[in-house]
């Protein structure tokens, strides 16, 4: 099964200030540098959901999807989707770029969950679901947008219940933390400066 990896960096950052939240130092690292140490390996390649200017991500040597801004992270999933099957993938696993701490395992854990890839699976930690960090079949292309078509709510949550999407049980709930806020932010360097990712 390939696997296209779609960093989710979309957002606009609000609540950091109004910064791009994909190019936010952490560790002296962008905090997308993170995102793509801890899925590259994952998968067979690596493509960026983020509007505006790509230029400004030249140097990470990815393919930047534009999307509809204002249908949120389900527009660059369906972005991922169509890209995905225009480059022989057969689903993409999609994260959000404040996700610095996401497990090794993450996409054999939900492709091992998926059914060889035919259904969506998404992860969950202590009860909490986490459905943007998700593996979705590139089959899931049209119904994605039908759902953005039809006016409904665009919620990844209500997206992944509509197509069966299963959830799956990540044993380290701090792998999902997510770097919001500043306050996110002195806390996720704290954690790599003592050694913890």
């Amino acid at each position: 099964m390939r696997v296209l990896g779609l960093v989710l960096a979309g957002g606009r950052g609000s609540r950091m200030g109004g910064a791009d939240k994909a190019l936010v130092p952490l560790g002296g690292r962008p905090l997308l540098a993170h995102l793509c140490a801890r899925l590259g390996p994952q998968v067979a390649t690596l493509a960026l959901s983020a509007n505006g200017d790509p230029v400004r991500f030249a140097g990470f040597g990815l393919t930047v999807l534009a999307d509809d801004a204002a249908l949120g992270p389900l527009a660059g999933i369906l972005a991922g989707l169509r890209h995905a099957a225009g480059t022989g993938m057969d689903c993409v696993l999609s994260a959000p770029v404040d996700c610095p701490f996401l497990p090794s395992d993450l996409a054999a854990q939900l492709a091992a969950a998926s059914l060889g890839g035919s259904r969506a699976a998404h992860a969950r930690s202590d009860g909490c679901d986490h459905p943007a960090t998700a593996l979705w079949p590139v089959a899931a292309t049209d119904p994605l947008a039908d759902f953005l078509a039809s006016g409904a709510t665009p919620r990844v949550r209500d997206f992944a219940a509509r197509i069966g999407a299963v959830a799956v049980d990540f044993p380290d709930p701090p792998d999902f933390d997510n770097v919001n806020t500043p306050a996110d932010l002195v806390r996720a360097e704290a954690r790599i400066a003592a050694g913890e990712d």
